[in-house]
């Protein structure tokens, strides 16, 4: 299949809620070797295979130890997409080894694609004679780094968006191809705004690998002065601080769900907060109360109240705040 003949076709890129389509015709002749590793990266690598480009190579992590007592072998997404495709794939540890460059090298690639894989040293990302292009989850410069989408959920802002970019020695720094502009609803939690993001990055993938076919197609240089960065999530970061105003919290535990969750702590012990909504009551309780009003658990931040909606303390399932009133005693009705 990744010798198949490529097709002639118009530009047209399926998007949620967007058709992009240019007049200009285009031969989808560019060999790629594609590298990438999560669902993220799914999308991508089938729009590509399946608006007609040769896809010689496909490059993803190990398998990896996963499952009950760790003895099952975990593979990724990506791997499972392309042996069902019947792809070319390589799974290298290290990527200056002799032997995997001998053998990227030799699938003659025209132009490399990177979507959620991990850093590429210069002699992989300068191989192809078009280069690197890179998909990343924001409007570059903005959010350089590894959790873009969970930052810009937790600064609560109303957009984001999508970048193809050509790859250079500072992460997340080359000429821009391609962006677009994403928003972010104020219900979204960073799994929602994921899900969305990863289909219009696959259409904006096709876009740019067809640009590049067009020729004539160099990018954009970012802009240094708007540039912001976006640091791997930790857990500590989720820890909440009661005494921040209720829509700082409410965007932390939007951003940091599914994974790897907001949380405090109830009785000594760790208690994730999945999903809350925003109360407009606003009392005089110190910060981190937490008390019944009905059938809703609420929880008083610096200005006004936080209902908790999906909790999970720790040992125990994933559930519906009400579920957790009903089965557990609470002995200390205050988080921290």
């Amino acid at each position: 299949m990744a010798n198949r003949k490529p097709k002639f076709t118009g530009l047209t890129y399926p998007m949620p809620n967007l058709m992009i389509t240019f007049r200009a015709m285009v031969e989808r002749h560019l060999r790629i070797v594609f590298m990438g590793t999560p669902a993220f990266a799914v999308p991508s690598l089938q729009f590509l295979l399946e608006a007609g480009y040769p896809i010689v190579g496909v490059i993803t992590a190990p398998d990896k130890p996963g499952g009950r007592g760790m003895k099952q072998m975990i593979t990724s997404p990506v791997k499972q997409y392309a042996l069902e495709q019947g792809l070319t794939l390589m799974q290298p540890v290290n990527l200056k080894s002799k032997s995997f460059l001998e053998q990227l090298k030799s699938l003659h690639a025209d132009l490399q694609v990177v979507v959620a894989f991990r850093m590429l040293p210069e002699v992989v990302w300068n191989m192809p004679s078009n280069g690197t292009m890179n998909l990343h989850g924001s409007l570059l410069p903005a959010y350089r780094g590894a959790a873009p989408i969970q930052w810009a959920v937790i600064n609560g802002d109303r957009v984001t968006g999508l970048t193809t970019f050509r790859l250079q020695h500072q992460i997340d720094t080359g000429q821009i191809l391609l962006q677009r502009a994403i928003p972010i609803l104020d219900e979204d939690d960073s799994g929602m705004l994921h899900d969305r993001m990863m289909h219009a990055g696959a259409g904006l993938v096709l876009a740019s690998a067809d640009q590049l076919c067009i020729g004539d197609f160099t990018g954009t240089k970012q802009d240094e002065s708007r540039a912001s960065h976006a640091p791997k999530i930790h857990h500590e970061d989720g820890h909440i601080q009661w005494n921040k105003p209720a829509r700082e919290i409410y965007n932390l535990i939007r951003g940091m769900s599914p994974y790897p969750a907001a949380w405090a702590t109830l009785d000594n012990t760790e208690f994730k907060i999945w999903k809350s909504k925003l109360m407009p009551s606003i009392s005089s309780k110190v910060p981190g109360t937490i008390w019944l009003e009905g059938k809703s658990l609420l929880v008083q931040a610096q200005d006004s109240a936080l209902e908790l909606i999906e909790v999970q303390l720790a040992g125990k399932k994933r559930m519906n705040a009400r579920d957790f009133i009903n089965g557990y005693k609470i002995r200390n009705w205050f988080l921290t």
